[in-house]
């Protein structure tokens, strides 16, 4: 299985909207805070996040539960708007995006995998991961070509006309992950990509990410299995709204069982 490295040439990908705008830099928070409710009954789900993640890395995000863990990967994926602070992707201050244009934000350049796959039963995997390419209009032809592309990445060019029922937990996984990748997106983020898998499953999983942390792939994986973080090349630890540790377990662009 061959992971191919992302594209960084793609006109799509916004490199305006911040004066101090690193091409270096992929994502980064600024003082983000999250507040739901109004006065003694307000929740403060985020206070104070700063974050910057570089092209290529591979970070965990880490914290138990009521962290804030959930809530900054709505954030981080566009799904949801700060009540405070700045969130820059590729340089564009998200919260300045109409409906429409976050919509395009998260069909192109953001890669999500869930915990729970999200795949539509009624549909082959091959139809699965073509889904956000005929959200983005791209012509038949192009959906499959790209769409068995990605299968292939995963180690699934052999059941591309199955149903999801008829795929284990751990395929049904991949399949997710190609649909992630279909639209070579700035980021792939996944929220607790294992959870619900078992011990091979994971490590299938687990393995298919560190492959495309070497390939340069940027990865943002939230997580509460430390054998999830161990594979990141960057761990940040999160706790009742506020980051309280980053540490660096290898270099950027690196992941486990690569050469530093």
């Amino acid at each position: 299985m061959t992971i191919a490295a992302p594209d960084t040439h793609r006109a799509d990908r916004g490199d305006a909207g911040s004066p101090d705008y690193d091409a270096g830099t992929v994502l980064e928070l600024r003082g983000i805070r999250q507040t739901y409710g109004t006065g003694e009954a307000a929740v403060h789900a985020l206070q104070g996040i700063d974050l910057v993640v570089a092209r290529g890395d591979y970070l965990a995000i880490m914290g138990p539960s009521g962290s804030g863990k959930s809530t900054l990967m709505n954030l981080l994926g566009c799904l949801d708007i700060a009540s405070d602070g700045q969130y820059l992707l590729g340089g564009v201050d998200v919260s300045s995006l109409d409906d429409r244009q976050l919509a395009k934000v998260r069909n192109k350049q953001i890669g999500f995998v869930f915990q729970s796959f999200n795949l539509i039963p009624r549909m082959t995997a091959l139809a699965n991961v073509e889904l956000p390419l005929i959200y983005g209009g791209v012509k038949s032809a192009e959906r499959r070509r790209l769409a068995l592309e990605a299968l292939d990445m995963v180690g699934l060019a052999d059941r591309v006309d199955h149903r999801p029922q008829a795929l284990s937990g751990g395929q049904q996984q991949r399949v997710a992950i190609a649909r992630a990748l279909v639209t070579s997106p700035t980021i792939v983020l996944a929220d607790e990509p294992t959870g619900n898998l078992d011990s091979q499953s994971t490590d299938d999983v687990l393995s298919i990410l560190d492959s495309l942390s070497r390939a340069g792939r940027t990865i943002v994986v939230i997580t509460h299995e430390d054998t999830v973080g161990e594979h990141a090349a960057r761990v940040v630890s999160i706790r009742d709204g506020r980051l309280v540790s980053d540490r660096r377990n290898r270099p950027l662009g690196t992941a486990k069982g690569a050469a530093a």
